[in-house]
């Protein structure tokens, strides 16, 4: 009986397990390097901000402020809960894949066992056989890992309009022209704290997502 096809097969549970551990990697930072500007009314002199929560410096004509993204993006309930919701999701799915390897795993080493008693003909059927479900079983994974990634993009794309949004309302209110997004190894290298805004931010964000009716896109649907 040909064996040399199988040799590889065995250690299928491990390589998968692998692929979908890296799908799992989903809560981080959010990738917003670039620079977010608002438009509004001028301010005629520097100080606080009309609710006198935060500092921002006025150069010329400009008022700036800034805040640090990862601590915006991670402190943001709403992001919270949905990248947990995708995480759990990612769980299921690892163990419904580690069921089926298994049970592939094992019907392989059943034929190995059994294979010699098999006439030449039924070895190659159960050869062929078998590498269509190892090809189907490589197929689901890959659909598997496909879905949480097109999870994950929503999220990040729905956390950024969300964001830009509120800092945009906020700057308004508060006469910024401009809020800089500061990021390690992005473009802004330094800036005074008394321009940081991160807490104020992170504290409106979070009320208004308390305060918000509950939206059929804030759950995510698990298979």
């Amino acid at each position: 009986m040909e064996t040399q096809y199988f040799l590889y097969i065995c250690d299928l549970v491990n390589y998968n397990n692998q692929k979908v551990k890296k799908g799992l990697k989903l809560i981080g930072a959010l990738a917003l390097a670039s620079v977010l500007f608002y438009s509004c009314n001028k301010a005629d002199k520097p100080g606080n901000t009309t609710d006198g929560t935060t500092e921002s410096a006025v150069t010329g004509d400009l008022k700036i402020a800034y805040v640090y993204t990862d601590s915006v993006i991670n402190k943001y309930d709403y992001f919270v809960k949905r990248s947990g919701e995708i995480t759990e999701k990612g769980k299921k799915f690892e163990g419904d894949l580690q069921g089926r390897a298994r049970g592939f795993e094992q019907e392989v080493a059943n034929f190995q066992q059994t294979g010699g008693n098999m006439t030449p003909n039924q070895q190659r059927a159960k050869q062929e056989e078998l590498v269509k479900k190892e090809q189907n079983l490589m197929t689901y994974r890959d659909n598997l890992m496909q879905e949480l990634s097109v999870d994950e993009s929503a999220l990040y794309a729905e956390v950024y309009d969300r964001v830009q949004k509120y800092m945009k309302t906020y700057a308004e209110t508060n006469k910024i022209e401009v809020i800089y997004s500061y990021t390690r190894g992005g473009a802004l290298w330094y800036a005074s704290d008394a321009l940081d805004i991160t807490p104020t931010i992170i504290e409106g964000l979070n009320k208004d997502y308390a305060a918000a009716p509950t939206t059929p896109s804030d759950t995510t649907k698990t298979k």
